[in-house]
């Protein structure tokens, strides 16, 4: 791209510069910088003089010493007679060569709102990155619903049927993640599943993100029938910004009988109990059961996620 210029940010001084281009996240971006989850070399622009044509920064985890997603790529959707994929795509080839010259790319993720396909400009955005992407090589993995429990809501009452414990160690835990994995809904965890196994799955994801929340690990919690049969567990927890659902399942031979919504309900009320302002939590649009259950726990869509990946 004759006259333009392709490089990480300098540093902190230079978020104004990359805030040019509106985007839901970048009021987190100092945050991030500050607490190592964004660094400077992960964060680029792609300038014409002192235009900002296009923008990408990936993300870590608390941490990390690699990005875990490449959640910001964006592109002057203003700028008239520029071909948007094409500078998009150039762009991002350029800056991921440099932060991740070999090996595997992480997810890509756009937030929207709910309702992004039936706002034209908006659609227009989401589409155009998603062109760019797919000429770099990614693909369309699922569309994600992001939910939201608000104080005020009421939660559930304890049904009677089941009763919780704390989770007593990793290897409980995980036992229980591949089990729950058997007929999942879940995208992410059938990509996963179709180069792993149950175990290395439910693993891999207990060390990359659950065993990095800095919340009690006693909000973490088995649910037992009255046999003393485990049936299920939910993992409320917080995140760097703020409480979530961050894992809820139902073992395999306990399902159809209503037990998520005492699950989703006792995760919902071991947060509510620590004066949050607002519990998230997130499933995929295609995954009916898991949608309906956040719905009756009084949960509302604030928001939607676009996931891509690279195979």
């Amino acid at each position: 791209m004759p006259g333009v210029v392709v490089r990480p940010i300098t540093g902190a001084d230079e978020l104004d510069l990359f805030c040019r281009l509106p985007y839901v996240l970048n009021h987190q971006l100092a945050a991030d910088l500050e607490g190592g989850r964004r660094q400077p070399s992960w964060m680029w622009v792609c300038m014409r003089g002192e235009h900002l044509l296009a923008r990408a920064a990936w993300w870590a985890r608390d941490g990390d010493d690699s990005p875990a997603c490449l959640d910001i790529f964006d592109v002057d959707d203003r700028a008239e007679g520029m071909d948007r994929i094409r500078v998009g795509a150039d762009f991002l080839r350029a800056a991921m060569g440099a932060v991740m010259p070999e090996g595997p790319k992480p997810l890509y993720i756009r937030f929207t709102t709910p309702d992004w396909r039936a706002d034209v400009v908006e659609r227009r955005a989401v589409d155009d990155r998603m062109a760019a992407l797919k000429v770099v090589g990614a693909q369309f993995l699922v569309e994600r619903l992001r939910l939201e429990w608000r104080p005020g809501t009421p939660i559930m009452a304890t049904s009677g049927r089941l009763t919780f414990r704390p989770v007593s160690d990793r290897d409980e835990l995980v036992g229980l993640m591949a089990k729950v994995l058997e007929g999942t809904l879940d995208a992410h965890s059938r990509a996963d599943l179709a180069r792993m196994s149950a175990a290395e799955t439910a693993a891999a994801q207990y060390d990359e993100e659950l065993k990095g929340y800095s919340s009690p690990r006693s909000w973490w919690a088995v649910a037992l029938a009255d046999d003393g049969q485990r049936v299920g567990f939910v993992i409320p927890a917080r995140n760097p910004y703020g409480p979530i659902i961050a894992y809820v399942g139902v073992l395999p031979a306990h399902r159809g009988h209503g037990y998520i919504d005492d699950l989703l309900a006792e995760g919902t009320r071991i947060l509510a109990a620590d004066g949050t302002p607002r519990i998230r939590a997130s499933t995929d649009v295609g995954n009916g059961p898991m949608r309906q259950a956040f719905q009756r726990a009084g949960y509302v869509e604030y928001e939607r996620e676009v996931d891509m990946t690279w195979r």
